[in-house]
């Protein structure tokens, strides 16, 4: 998993393998977790934070995490996004500071551009009051030696939904009707504060219960564990630890790009504008920030993950269906009450590997003849990918496309300036492509290794794909058995 510290993924990895020990011999409890904790702080000397009882409450709440629950035991929130309180209290809380560029000048321009008596002379440069301050920004502006910095936090910074504020004391507070679950500020935030609920434990538990338990691994996948690991490799270690069975989430992007297919085909007949709806972060900040064109413009069909799951639950109806990707508002989907049917967990790939560790079992190459979606399918993880394989499934239909026009999104400014556009009536394009995450699904903020070294290893093992067509390849696939709507109908 890539964060900004490896310090930290370190942290996480121990944790949770631990967990997951823990797990699979039915022995989570409150002694146990004390020892996870005592075990990764010592003591008498701290590592990492002001003292041991500290980190022992920062392990304490990735342990609740790591568990799928809440860190703070006060929270009563269900989302899948949580703060670490224990460790949110390093960060300026101050949102506007005055650095040492000040050159204490006789006009004093901010003191009279502030309107709450916030900013004064100190002993040797302006000093700003935090409990006056009401971070209008007036006094930045008006300093002609560009002496007053905004110091905005790392989280609220990454977040592109406006989800984050702060409380009397400082500390980071998520607004779940706001927050689209894409995990953005969770590797943003330098002190590891920020988590996501685990849901490993309840998988191992439906592994030793007998159940069939799916494993589904997304199109990002090709590339995260270098170049010689591809789809049968991983599928060869879920075998090794329990799982029943792995597809290919990439089987999923044909089935969503044929139903889109139809959906763009009636939409452009209508001149109504459409949303792709693979990206669950992108369909949250629809539905929380553009509810008018959440209900007018989104696409009815259902993400490659829900397809797929569908898929096997209409195969087997009792089966546990588990993905495994780099994204967080996967997790998301997974809880969503919005969408009938939906996947049992979701897992990424730093927790997967944490799986696997605890029952040491390492993801090592085998031969590459696993295929089961179409060459279009797989590249769905990469920016324009999904928009590529409609217009490949409306060209298989019949369809001239030549005249269709894109607007293809990756990041969270993108995404936000086209709904924008399109809730202004002043989008040119037709269809909107839509992913939170710069570069699209493999630039998830929980990606195996850095992008780049993903995309050099993905280009090797995505040129082996043979060139099956989307249409031709789902003729395999009982397609009348479920719903591609997101609805359920």
């Amino acid at each position: 998993m890539i964060t900004n510290d490896k310090g930290l993924v370190e942290l996480k990895h121990h944790v949770l393998r631990e967990v997951c020990k823990l797990a699979w011999d039915d022995n989570i409890t409150h002694e146990t977790r004390e020892r996870i904790a005592h075990e990764v702080s010592p003591g008498p000397k701290p590592t990492y934070r002001c003292c041991i009882y500290k980190e022992r409450e920062i392990v304490r709440g990735r342990i609740r995490l790591a568990i799928g629950q809440n860190p703070d035991l006060d929270s009563t929130s269900t989302n899948v996004v949580a703060v670490i309180p224990a460790a949110c209290d390093d960060c300026p809380i101050q949102e506007y500071t005055v650095s040492d560029s000040c050159r204490f000048c006789l006009g004093k321009p901010c003191l009279n551009a502030c309107r709450f008596d916030a900013i004064g002379p100190g002993a040797t440069k302006m000093h700003i009051d935090p409990n006056h301050c009401k971070a209008c920004g007036m006094c930045a502006k008006s300093c002609p030696f560009g002496a007053i910095v905004h110091m905005v936090r790392p989280c609220k910074r990454a977040c592109p939904a406006n989800a984050i504020s702060y409380d009397e004391n400082g500390l980071c507070v998520i607004d779940d009707s706001k927050c689209i679950h894409c995990g953005h500020c969770i590797h943003a935030c330098p002190f590891g504060a920020i988590g996501s609920k685990i849901f490993a434990v309840d998988v191992i538990n439906a592994i030793k219960s007998g159940k069939r338990v799916i494993a589904m691994c997304a199109p990002a996948t090709e590339g995260q564990f270098g170049k010689d690991i591809g789809m049968a490799s991983i599928r060869a270690a879920l075998l090794k630890v329990g799982f029943a069975d792995m597809v290919e989430v990439g089987l999923g992007g044909d089935m969503t790009a044929a139903y889109e297919a139809k959906e763009w085909i009636e939409a452009k007949k209508e001149g109504r504008k459409m949303t792709t709806s693979c990206c669950p972060a992108f369909i949250s900040m629809l539905r929380h920030h553009f509810p008018e064109q959440y209900e007018a413009n989104k696409s009815s069909t259902v993400s490659p993950m829900v397809a797929v799951s569908r898929y096997l639950k209409a195969l087997d109806p009792d089966c546990v269906t588990v993905f495994i990707g780099p994204c967080i508002a996967k997790k998301g989907e997974t809880l969503n009450e919005y969408i009938a049917d939906r996947p049992d967990f979701a897992l990424t790939y730093g927790e997967i590997v944490a799986l696997l560790d605890s029952k040491d079992i390492e993801i090592t190459p085998v031969p590459e003849d696993y295929q089961e979606a179409s060459i279009y399918g797989k590249r769905f993880a990469g920016s324009g990918g999904v928009a590529k394989a409609v217009l490949r499934a409306m060209e298989e239909m019949g369809e001239d496309t030549s005249d269709i026009s894109l607007l293809t999104c990756a990041g969270g400014d993108e995404c936000k300036k086209a709904l924008m556009l399109l809730k202004a009536g002043k989008l040119k394009e037709d269809f909107i492509e839509g992913m939170m995450c710069p570069g699209g699904c493999v630039g998830g903020p929980s990606k195996h290794q850095v992008e780049t070294v993903v995309e050099r290893d993905r280009k090797g093992l995505l040129a082996a794909a043979d060139g099956r067509g989307i249409l031709e390849n789902l003729k395999k696939y009982p397609m009348d058995k479920f719903s591609m709507f997101r609805d359920g109908h």
